[in-house]
Formats: structure tokens, sequence, C-alpha cells
């Protein structure tokens, strides 16, 4: 028996006389093992959703960008040339490269709109991720769960983008962009949470990281899709990521359990009974244990839908965990959102350093992923967030001398950046219980989307003077990375699953550090 079910070996054991398990980890992992393949399969597939979201985030780089343009022959080459204005030229002495529309500046035609107007849709997209985060974040910890919140936002997320190819006008767009990015603001979120609540806690970092290659891999596939449909109209590149993402939900539906720790905690015990036996079925193990004597602790709250928040706030460790993290995320998302932005500020060509930039995402992921179960989270964190720090500032100093230089130290920065931004997530789901791990993640996620609101006004600040931008950059992420200093370190850990379990635990650490002292 135990040769033929290994992840089951310690639930086929005869029964003895032991202790009831002290945390869902040992329950879980004693049923399903920590890592089978049916697991592996559901984490790879919760984790696509980043494919999704990465497209989401970034289209708007191919569909808002103004086209290229050239004199037509009918004009007058003394007026018309490559350096002119075109809101000073005559309609008849310059045409559009490709046809209209295959861009909303050129559909629309607002090449001499205001940048407030141009700027509109990326703008609200942004702020779309915002209020979505802050309303929906605590739906995947009280009443919808980590899958249906998956479902909700993917679906929100696709069929707003289905109604943007409708835009009659900029105005229309620009709403639309907002309810996109506002059912955006979860997803990432929520497949992080589910996919590593899935596994046991010596794969969560690893099936954590396979999330940030799939939003690698969703970055790198717009380029791809963008040349395919070169000449195209703008609306054929929202239908090419709006269309598979219904058809990645139907299979989200049909084949990924709800996390069995979260219906645990909301006390739905027969419906994680039934997970976990299915889970196991598909592992092709025999079940023989019997689940009549799992035991969770009860969490002290009542959980309504802004509960998690609350209890966030009113616990002090709690807190403070949250403030630090949340300030961490500020300036790791202003270097993490501006540097590309501002790589036309520096003495580079704008093509190469952006996809420079795109393929440094997959080292750091790669580094995130090998290196997980050896890195000390905090540690880590700290040191990602000063390296970003130093290089930005040096990206000022460097860029009279060496060009060459100061595109090194920009590649550096943004690496290590994406390295923090990777390793912040991580750190935040294992520092914070079950019960409010998924809004903990979404607050957190939300603070890096809010140092990005900032970015693009320092990047237009700081054309005439990079300190402005590169040097706030550093300075910012340097100083917004102190507070990690207070934090426990969660490396190799348990994760707790309720609040009072957390503080349980916290208390033995408190006297065992005590008793060491005496």
């Amino acid at each position: 028996m135990a040769d033929s079910t290994p992840l089951l070996s310690h639930c086929d054991k005869p029964a003895e006389p032991k202790r009831p398990p002290r945390s869902l980890d040992e329950t879980i992992e004693g049923c399903i093992g920590d890592f089978g393949w049916w697991q592996f399969l559901q984490a790879i597939l919760v984790s696509l959703a980043w494919v999704f979201d990465a497209q989401q985030t970034f289209i708007s780089v191919f569909t808002d960008a103004e086209p290229s343009w050239h004199c037509t022959q009918g004009g007058d080459e003394s007026v018309c040339n490559a350096l002119s204005n075109i809101c000073e030229l005559s309609k008849n002495s310059w045409s559009w490269d490709w046809p209209s529309h295959t861009s909303i500046i050129s559909e629309w035609g607002l090449e001499c709109a205001p940048s407030f107007i141009t700027g509109l849709p990326a703008s609200a997209f942004f702020m779309g991720c915002l209020a979505g985060g802050l309303a929906l974040a605590t739906l995947a910890d009280s009443t919808l769960g980590r899958k249906n919140m998956l479902l909700f936002s993917c679906l929100m997320m696709s069929f707003s983008s289905i109604f943007t190819v409708f835009s009659p006008n900029i105005w229309i767009y620009s709403v639309l962009r907002f309810f996109n990015g506002f059912g955006r603001a979860t997803v990432g979120t929520c497949a992080l949470v589910l996919s590593t609540e899935l596994v046991g806690k010596r794969w969560r970092g690893q099936v954590g990281v396979v999330g940030f290659f799939c939003f690698t891999l969703g970055f790198l596939s717009l380029p791809v899709m963008a040349y395919v449909n070169r000449g195209s109209s703008w609306r054929t590149l929202y239908l090419w990521i709006s269309v598979p993402t219904i058809l990645y939900c139907i299979l989200v539906h049909f084949l990924v359990h709800e996390s069995p720790r979260w219906l645990f905690v909301r006390g739905r015990k027969e419906e994680a009974v039934l997970t976990l036996k299915s889970m196991a079925q598909a592992n092709q193990s025999p079940i023989t244990m019997s689940f009549s004597n799992v035991l969770i602790e009860q969490e002290s709250w009542n959980v309504d839908i802004y509960s998690s928040i609350k209890i966030l706030l009113n616990k002090r460790w709690a807190a403070k965990r949250l403030a630090a993290m949340m300030v961490g995320g500020f300036g790791i998302g202003m270097v993490y959102y501006g540097m590309p932005l501002g790589l036309g500020n520096l003495s580079v060509n704008l093509y190469l350093g952006v996809t420079l930039n795109a393929l440094s995402e997959l080292p750091a992921s790669l580094i995130t992923f090998f290196l997980i179960g050896k890195m000390k989270r905090k540690d880590s964190l700290l040191g990602f967030t000063i390296l970003s720090g130093v290089c930005s500032v040096l990206c000022v100093v460097v860029g009279k001398v060496s060009p060459s230089l100061q595109i090194a130290m920009e590649l550096i920065s943004f690496f290590s950046a994406c390295s923090a931004f990777n390793m912040s997530l991580i750190y935040t789901l294992e520092l914070f219980p079950t019960c409010v791990r998924n809004s903990a993640i979404s607050m957190v996620r939300q603070a890096l989307v809010f140092g990005g609101v900032f970015s693009p006004l320092l990047v237009a600040a700081g054309r005439t003077n990079n300190f402005i931008s590169f040097g706030v950059f550093g300075l910012v992420i340097g100083i917004c990375g102190l507070p990690l200093v207070g934090l426990p370190e969660t490396r190799g850990g348990t994760i707790c699953d309720t609040m009072d379990e957390e503080e349980h635990k916290q208390n033995e650490k408190a006297a065992a550090a005590i008793a060491t002292l005496a």
C-alpha cells in the first residue's frame, strides 16, 4: 500500500494513538501530500491567469500609441519634413504610415489633443485597479472564496475588453478601461493565493513564482500579437486577449478546486473534506483515512465582507506588518512601473531599452524560483530594494560619463525592483493567516499600483533633469524599504489559518526567547 500510494502514506497508516494535527498544514499534507501531479496541474492552470493580467495591463502600449507618419508627395518639402510638427501642417501634406484604425490616436484624430486626453485611458485603467482592489479585496476571504473571485475577476476583465471593441470615442473607451482595471485588480492576488494554498508549505514559494513567469509570458506575448496584427484595427488586439480569457474561465470552473484551507476556515468542513477526497482520488490514491477527527481552531470573530480589513487594522501586530509591506510596496511599485516609462529620458534606443527591460523580468523570476527555498524573505527584500535604489541614483551620476553604463545601472535597478516585487507578494502571503491573507495581499498590490500612479508624473518632470525621475525613484524605494527591518522572518515556517492561531504562535516564540535569555 505504501509503495503504490506515496502521497497518502500518512493517511494509510494504521490508526495509532497520537495528538491531533496542530494545523491545517499537517491535516491537508497528511491526506494528499504536499505536492502531487494533480496539485501541480491545478497550480499551473490557476497561475495562467497572470498571462491575461499582463496582457490587459500593457495592451495600451500598442492600442494607444501614436503611429508614425510621412509627408505626402503633394506636400511642400520646405514645410513638411521628418522634424515638422504635424499639428502645424495642413491635413493634405502628411499621412499616417499605417491605416488610421491601427490606433485610437489616428482613428479618433487625437494627434493634437492635450496629453491629459491621450493619457486618460491608461490613467483610467490604473484608477480602476485601485478602486477594484479596495472594493473587491475582501470578497475572496469572506463570501466568494478564492476560485469564484478569480472567475468573477477574469470574466469582468474579459467582457469589459469585448465591450471596448465597440467604443465610439475616447470617453467611452476610457470608462470601459476603468471597468477593465476594476475587474483586473484582484486577478493576480486570487491566482497567487489559490495556487499556493493547493500545495504543501515546502512548495509554496516555487508555486508562487510560477505566476510571475506567467506574467512575464503574457507581457512578452503582446509584441508578438501586435506584430501579427500590424495594419489591423486596434480593436482586433482586444479580441485576441479577451476571448481566450473566457475559454480559460471555463477550464478553471470545471478543473480547479476551491481552496480546502478557505473552506475549513469558513466552517464548511463537509465541502473541505469532499475537496480533499477529490484531490486525493485525482492523484490515484485510495482514501482510507477517516476525516471525523479533523480539527481546526475556529476564529473568535465573525467574518463579514469588510471584517478582514477591520481585523487587520485592529490587531496591532497585523497593522504593523501590513503598514510595513504597503510602504515598501509603494516604493517598489514606483520603480517597477516608472523605470520602463523613463527610458525615453536616457541616452539609449527606446525600443532596445524596452525589450531589455521586459526580458530582465525572466532572470528575476528564475532567481526567485530556484532560490526561494534558501532565501530569507526579509533580508532578500531589503537587499533588492537597497540595490535598486542605489543603481537608480547611479543612473543619474553615470549618465554624463557613459550611456552604456547608464543603461546597465537602469537594468540592474529594474531587475532588482522585479525581484523585490515578486518577493514582496510571497513574503506577504506568509506573514498573514488564511482568513485575511487574500485581503492583505490585495492591499499590498494596491500599494504597488499606487506607487505606479506617481511614476508618469516624475518621468514627465524629469525630461530635463534625470534626478527628478531616476534620482527620486532611488531615494523613495530605499527609504520605503526601511520599515521592513521590523518584520519577522517566515522562511520554512508554518502557515497559520486564524488570527488567534497566529497570536498563539507569536506568544510561544516570545516565551521561548525569554527563556533563552534567562
